[in-house]
């Protein structure tokens, strides 16, 4: 039998996680700083994040991608990041920022939706995740601190509907881990690799294009049911782009050639 290792208490930065502890936080157009934390950001997107915003929008994760964010090296040092494109206005705001709040509130990203919270995963080994933790971030300028309703992490995230961005950012949480091993040797940046797998990321849209339209198909052995939910999901289609990516840069997961 495993032994399963205890918990994390303190983590390498200093920070500790909330636990089964409480938080105060409330935010609401009665707050003062109200769409403040709007403004001059520097968010991060995952590949989800993506595909909900575009979808709310109705543009092609091309349209999304060239009008809303910029890429660029950040803590991952093989692997760019996609950052959310603040406005030109003298605030830098959101894009999605109207006077009464947030427009896409239903889709918004992963770090509005999560806000106080800060989620991380801790992990043993190349093993998959073993547990998930919690810290409070704490803007000076956030007045949501102040306010008397008090949370626990559960109630915060069923608030807040975060579960499935959070079981679907865990996949791009095993992409990310490939990518920070510098798959692509000496190419580097220059990878044809690297462009695909910026491709099956995060450009839905295009590799559907891709799964179609080329002798995928007929190289992969992949079930008619799931190439039926491609069709009807974009999420399956980033889960099958993963699944590409994991193969032909570690030749391991679910997806095989036909005749192995």
């Amino acid at each position: 039998m495993k032994t399963e290792k205890p918990a994390i208490e303190q983590f390498s930065d200093g920070r500790k996680p909330i636990g089964e502890g409480t938080f105060r936080f409330g935010c609401y157009p009665g707050v003062k700083c109200f769409t403040l934390c709007c403004r001059d950001v520097d968010m991060y997107l995952y590949p989800y994040d993506i595909i909900r915003m575009k979808n709310r929008l109705g543009i092609s994760s091309d349209q999304f991608l060239e009008q809303y964010t910029f890429n660029g090296f950040r803590d991952n040092p093989h692997f760019p990041s996609f950052m959310l494109k603040m406005s030109d206005d003298e605030k830098k705001s959101c894009p999605f920022l109207s006077s009464e709040g947030c427009t896409i509130y239903e889709d918004r990203p992963s770090s509005c939706r999560t806000y106080p919270l800060e989620r991380a995963v801790a992990r043993d080994g190349d093993e998959k995740v073993c547990k998930a933790f919690y810290f409070i971030t704490n803007h000076p300028y956030c007045l949501g601190h102040q306010e008397p309703r008090e949370w626990t992490v559960k109630e915060w995230i069923d608030d807040q509907e975060v579960q499935l961005y959070d079981k679907i950012n865990d996949l791009w949480v095993d992409m990310d881990t490939i990518f920070r091993g510098n798959p692509w040797g000496s190419e580097g940046i220059n990878s044809p690799k690297l462009k695909m797998a910026l491709m099956a990321c995060f450009n839905v849209d295009e590799f559907k294009t891709f799964l179609f339209q080329t002798t995928f198909l007929s190289r992969f052995d992949v079930p008619e049911e799931r190439i039926e939910q491609t069709k009807e999901s974009d999420v399956e289609l980033m889960k099958l782009g993963f699944d590409w990516v994991r193969f032909f840069l570690t030749g391991t997961g679910p997806l095989t050639l036909r005749g192995d």
